[in-house]
């Protein structure tokens, strides 16, 4: 009789190739980096009386124009994303569909900062109003489950751990906790000058602190919490002199670990650009200036800013997935830039230079808060709307 064909053979071990945010075979990062484009524009999801007024004055464009999205957060399966919004208001989307999913409103307390846990229905989020407590809620039913309650001014970050239910809060009370989702009470806490950003790094040992006043950044060993800081960058040498800024404080907004564990990028405000530090001695590897100078009303307030109408946000830089790229807004215009942080490094006087490798153009919303998907090869964008990149097959990287 005869025999058929031999079966195929059995795949390579190893882990699934990865794949876009639809469930199709991807490719690199770097092949598809400059060929990003916006897929789905998502106005915020508005309340039924708002709706009313939509569909009676479309023409008028009555959808609260001084509604923004505050922070932006992909769940650990990169399924879902989470936008806080300066009405008390926070939007979930599904990343795979693109289509709008939840709204729930914190209308008494508000909210920012809002960040899912290791699971999908459960967000914690810092307060704005009210007073000052992080809030641990359930979408399931969308009950709280828990308040952390302790500090006495407003959160500037909430960092969760990569590894297990613990979470850093860093505060304009000079203080820095260590909770756990499972107790109301504060595992740990530290007392330093203005440390508004913190970190953790991939391994989950290791914590970064952001001092802006001292212009510092720390390194503590999370399992000796209590203990001094291993090492200490001085970022001084890096500041913008203090001339060309309004107050003597750096306009740092975000601080963030590659996925490699070997850089930590400072996000800031300024001109001179964004700081690629290594992450094991603080040295400067390079500074990623911006294309354009930038325009204030495009940047969101940093934690150190004093209270102005500016908006809150959360930075507006992300790393890749593979920690090669960096992608933030261009401080200027709706247009995202990419830096390739081995690409080639120019030397300005003193100063080592990454420039922009090209621009990603957008012709809806402005990058205000830049969040990268670490599970898929896809990004969200957000000011008054939600923005999700896609790449392009059909287009090619626009030069800046």
């Amino acid at each position: 009789m005869a025999q058929g064909p031999p079966p195929p053979p059995p795949p390579p071990p190893g882990p699934p190739p990865p794949t876009t945010a639809k469930g199709e075979k991807s490719e690199r990062t770097s092949d598809v980096i400059g060929k990003l484009r916006p897929t789905k524009v998502l106005a915020l999801k508005m309340r039924a009386s708002q709706r009313l007024i939509m569909s009676l004055s479309q023409l008028f464009k009555l959808s609260k124009p001084d509604t923004y999205v505050t922070s932006l957060d992909f769940d650990e399966e990169g399924l879902l994303l989470l936008a806080a919004c300066s009405d008390d208001s926070l939007q979930i989307y599904s990343a795979r569909e693109g289509v709008h999913e939840t709204m729930l409103l914190s209308q008494k307390y508000g909210c920012h900062l809002a960040r899912f846990t290791h699971h999908s229905q459960n967000i914690v989020y810092a307060s704005t109003k009210g007073d000052d407590a992080i809030r641990y809620l359930t979408t399931h039913d969308k009950s709280f489950l828990r308040y952390f309650r302790g500090h006495t001014a407003p959160v500037t970050e909430l960092a969760l751990c990569p590894s297990n239910d613990t979470f850093l809060s860093c505060s304009a009370d000079n203080t820095v906790r260590l909770w756990t989702l499972e107790s109301q009470n504060a595992q740990a806490r530290l007392n330093l000058a203005t440390p508004y950003l913190a970190a953790y790094d991939p391994s989950a040992t290791v914590i970064a602190i952001a001092s802006a006043s001292t212009s510092s950044i720390l390194l503590y060993d999370i399992r000796h919490f209590d203990k001094p800081p291993f090492a200490t960058f001085d970022m001084r040498q890096y500041d913008p002199p203090r001339a060309s800024r309004g107050n003597n404080i750096p306009e740092w907004t975000k601080l963030e670990f590659s996925n490699d564990g070997k850089s930590l990028l400072v996000t800031t405000n300024h001109s001179q650009g964004h700081l690629l530090l290594d992450a094991f001695n603080g040295e400067l590897k390079a500074q990623l200036p911006r294309p354009y100078q930038p325009t204030w009303g495009i940047l969101r307030s940093a934690p150190s800013s004093t209270p102005s109408k500016t908006p809150l946000g959360q930075g507006d830089t992300s790393f890749s997935a593979d920690g090669r790229y960096v992608i933030g807004g261009s401080g200027a215009d709706r247009d995202v830039v990419v830096w390739d942080t081995q690409g080639r490094v120019s030397r300005e006087g003193e100063k080592k230079i990454i420039r922009p490798m090209c621009s990603l153009p957008c012709d809806r919303g402005k990058g205000a808060v830049v969040l990268w998907n670490h599970r898929y090869n896809m990004m969200a964008t957000a000011d008054t709307e939600v923005v999700m990149w896609l790449p392009d097959e059909h287009v090619g990287m626009k030069p800046l």
